[in-house]
């Protein structure tokens, strides 16, 4: 998170995890996994006017507003998984297939109009904010590939509902796990502003 009063005035990112299931019956094989990556680039304008400051001039644009405070940037990242089975015989089921699917949607400034000076400030915080967002892109891709390689390893179970069971159960826990990881890395980070992510 970031704040628009105080020292620094940072980027805001965060998760959403959704998981959806498929499952099919296909033939016994050795289980495949793979992940599947979109990512979009959403940019909000900002015109700067002569005698404010970047920070009064972005927080002027910014269309990002979290639980009433704004913030330069934002990050959303979603994680989607099917998978397919194969059921013997004897009713114990295996993974055969796994896809996972990455989708995040990074929002940050872009300066349409500024004086030089406010130019220069920018052009130093958007790099930081940026590196900033990609943290928070990497722990969605984190957990995808978590999730991914986590539901290809499981083991077979006695029947196809105890697997579907323990699949998703696993990707529910991993998608926890790395949101929780993502909040300790803003709050290590002073959300970027550690990482350059200020204005004065």
């Amino acid at each position: 998170m970031g704040r628009v009063n105080g020292r620094a005035t940072v980027a805001k990112a965060r998760m959403t995890g959704f998981a959806g299931v498929l499952v099919a019956l296909v033939c016994a094989d050795a289980a495949q996994a793979a992940v599947a990556e979109e990512h979009i680039q959403q940019p909000y304008p900002v015109r700067a006017q002569p005698g404010e400051t970047l920070r009064q001039a972005l927080n002027a644009a910014t269309p990002i507003t979290v639980n009433g405070q704004r913030f330069h940037g934002y990050t959303r990242w979603n994680v989607r998984w099917t998978f397919r089975w194969w059921r013997e015989a004897s009713g114990r089921c295996t993974i055969t297939e796994v896809t996972t699917r990455l989708r995040t949607e990074v929002q940050l400034p872009e300066l349409r109009s500024a004086t030089p000076a406010q130019q220069a400030v920018f052009d130093r915080y958007l790099p930081a904010l940026s590196r900033h967002e990609q943290g928070h892109v990497q722990f969605g891709r984190d957990a995808a590939q978590a999730i991914d390689q986590g539901i290809t390893a499981l083991p077979a179970a006695p029947d196809c509902a105890t697997l579907e069971r323990q699949a998703n159960a696993l990707g529910h826990r991993l998608l926890r796990e790395h949101t929780e990881r993502e909040k300790q890395y803003d709050r290590d980070t002073y959300h970027g502003a550690s990482q350059g992510a200020k204005l004065e």
